[in-house]
């Protein structure tokens, strides 16, 4: 399933990209269109989906991939984004094969930048889950949901978070998992909100970096914001994590990241001089949004109660990311 809005030519990539997988009997596809303008749900239908189109005001990241897992009927449903490309035909069969294992209810797949990915996404994009090399499978205690939650009490915040990340870029699930645990009602986040109940239920999630897509987004100042802004207000909720805990460590963490990323494009030999210069440039505001919206968003879960003009502020961050 693919929920998809103004999708362009990426999305029809995709479609034909998907109609190219090896997969006995085909793939039955079903696409979510959020009032799309630019074709995407007509592009969806010529491909043999099945399009279900809704108001941009009724879409919820939780909410629709529920909706569109109501309508298949298949044990494994396989979820991606409107942008994310497999790589390779064998990309949901190698996905899919993860569900061989009966203690697997959720796997993701590894995501590779796009060939001309901006140097500091590229980068940033090094340190994710979703792009490590090697297979893991996340688990607290299997088949135990008391001792699943005594674990998960000894546990960090990092920890927690290490442990329940999905991502549902590229991902698959079991439908009788989904039954138990439906995606939550999350404005941002859904996925490792689902990988928290799954974990806490005994269960078990699968990163397998053999199925790939590349994804990868350019760099865009306001959007990261929000993005980080939106991250970490739900990271704080689920996990108790707060990386940013004060204003002097914004200052720090913008120092310190600036520092990193001059190094970084220093080093890149195929950038030429103005291009080197004009990211450094740009470097320099985006070091400090990453630790300003990561502080921000954490703060914003007690601020919104007591703070008028927080909530104002938190809805323009949080609407439409």
């Amino acid at each position: 399933m693919i929920p998809t809005w103004n999708g362009g030519p990426r999305f029809v990539e995709l479609l034909r990209r998907l109609a190219e997988q090896d997969v006995e009997g085909g793939l039955q596809l079903v696409v979510v269109d959020s009032g799309s303008r630019d074709g995407s749900a007509g592009a969806a239908r010529r491909a043999g989906a099945f399009v279900v189109e809704i108001p941009q005001s009724e879409f919820g990241h939780g909410r629709t991939r529920n909706r569109a897992i109501e309508l298949t009927s298949a044990d494994v449903v396989c979820l991606l984004t409107q942008d994310a490309l497999p790589l390779g035909p064998d990309y949901v069969r190698t996905l899919v094969a993860a569900f061989d294992d009966p203690r697997v209810d959720g796997a993701y797949a590894r995501q590779e930048p796009q060939p001309d990915c901006d140097p500091i996404i590229a980068e940033r994009l090094k340190h994710w889950t979703a792009t490590r090399p090697d297979p893991v499978d996340q688990s607290l205690a299997p088949g135990d949901p008391a001792a699943a939650r005594a674990a998960w009490d000894a546990l960090s915040p990092h920890e927690r978070l290490a442990a329940c990340a999905f991502d549902n870029v590229a991902s698959a699930l079991r439908r009788t998992t989904w039954v138990r645990h439906p995606f939550p009602e999350a404005t941002f986040g859904e996925d490792v909100a689902w990988g928290k109940q799954v974990l806490l239920d005994g269960g078990t999630i699968r990163y397998e970096p053999r199925a790939r897509v590349e994804h990868s987004h350019r760099v865009d100042l306001v959007r990261e914001f929000k993005r980080l802004y939106c991250d970490h207000r739900n990271l704080a909720t689920l996990f108790e994590l707060v990386n940013v805990p004060s204003w002097r460590k914004v200052w720090d963490g913008w120092h310190w990241q600036r520092r990193r990323y001059f190094e970084l494009l220093d080093g890149a030999a195929d950038l030429g001089t103005l291009r080197r210069i004009g990211w450094k440039l740009y470097a320099i505001p985006y070091s400090l949004a990453e630790p300003a919206a990561q502080f921000l968003g954490a703060r914003s879960n007690w601020k919104t109660r007591e703070s008028g003009l927080w909530r104002w502020f938190d809805g323009k961050v949080r609407a439409k990311t």
